[in-house]
C-alpha cells in the first residue's frame, strides 16, 4: 500500500503546478469558493479541505488522487522553523512581538478578561495606495472568548 503523501510535499506540487499553470492564489480561491487566505493555507497544508474543494483543486492543477487525498487530511498546524526565517514571515512575528502585549491590554481593556479565538477567525488582505508607497493591511477578525467559569 502506498503511503499518504505528506501535506508539505503536497503543498509543494500544489505551488509547483499553480506556477506553472499560471494561476493565482485568489483564481484558486474563487474557483473553490472560499475567501483567499483560507484557500492559500489549506493549499500550503494548514487546513482541512472538504472533498469537493481538494477535488477542485486538483483539478485546476492537473494534480492526482494523492493531492487530493493529501488535502483533506487535518493538518499538524504551525510552521517549519526555516519558514520562520523568511524576512516576510519574520515581520509578522516582529510585529507581535513589538505590538502583542499592548493589543492583549488593550483587548483586557475593551472586552474584559479572555482572548481572541484563533479558531472562530478571519484572515483577510488587501493593497492599499499610499504616496509613500503601497500598503499592506492583514485584518484579523477573532471571536473574543471570555474567561468565565
Amino acid at each position: 500500500m502506498t503511503p499518504v503523501l505528506p501535506k508539505s510535499d503536497a503543498a509543494a506540487l500544489v505551488v509547483a503546478a499553480r506556477i506553472r499553470r499560471g494561476l493565482t492564489w485568489a483564481q484558486l480561491a474563487e474557483e473553490i469558493g472560499a475567501p483567499v487566505v483560507w484557500t492559500t493555507a489549506a493549499l500550503l497544508g494548514q487546513h482541512p479541505m472538504t472533498p469537493e474543494q481538494a477535488r477542485c483543486a486538483c483539478q485546476l492543477l492537473g494534480l492526482d488522487e494523492s493531492v487530493e487525498e493529501s488535502l483533506r487530511l487535518q493538518p499538524s498546524r504551525g510552521a517549519d522553523p526555516a519558514t520562520l526565517t523568511d524576512p516576510t514571515v519574520y515581520r509578522f512575528h516582529e510585529a507581535l512581538s513589538v505590538y502583542g502585549p499592548a493589543l492583549k491590554e488593550l483587548i483586557h481593556e475593551e472586552f474584559g478578561d479572555g482572548i481572541m479565538s484563533a479558531i472562530n477567525f478571519r484572515v483577510d488582505i488587501a493593497r492599499r495606495p499610499d504616496p509613500d508607497g503601497d500598503r499592506v493591511v492583514v485584518t484579523f477578525d477573532g471571536k473574543f472568548l471570555d474567561y468565565r467559569w
